[in-house]
């Protein structure tokens, strides 16, 4: 895509209490990719949502720690039941409003970095419906 079509992203430093930020697993393995995917749907189609670099958060980034402490709504997904993004989270006392393992809705991890679109949408369209019934974290 040409550069003076890219889609801008809301500056999730600046503005974290009005986004719900999305941090996910990019394993590499198919739930991984999956999970990577779904966030960057997420970002694209849904108002408000924007992924966020979790690698800085693990490095302990202050910005990045800031940006968990102040989301709207925290969203979290995992590659698998090895929880990784959310343990991350969870060493600095962060609590999520919504966890979900890619592993557990019937996506199979396999050594592999491709998958299946379909998968994407059903736990896109699966994370949209839960999280929208959820409280902001302010509330």
């Amino acid at each position: 895509m040409q550069k003076d079509k890219w889609q801008l992203l809301p500056s999730c430093s600046k503005e974290a209490e009005g986004l719900d930020i999305i941090f996910t697993c990019d394993g590499a393995a198919s739930v991984g990719q999956v999970g990577h995917e779904v966030a960057v749907k997420l970002t694209k189609e849904v108002e408000g949502a924007r992924m966020c670099c979790l690698s800085a958060v693990a490095a302990r980034s202050e910005p990045h720690v800031k940006i968990a402490q102040r989301a709207r709504k925290l969203i979290v997904i995992n590659g698998c039941q090895n929880r990784c993004a959310s343990k991350i989270l969870e060493q600095l006392n962060i609590k999520p409003t919504y966890e979900i393992t890619i592993a557990k809705e019937g996506v199979n991890k396999q050594p592999t970095l491709d998958f299946d679109e379909a998968d994407v949408e059903r736990i896109t369209k699966k994370i949209v419906e839960d999280v929208s019934k959820l409280p902001d974290r302010s509330e």
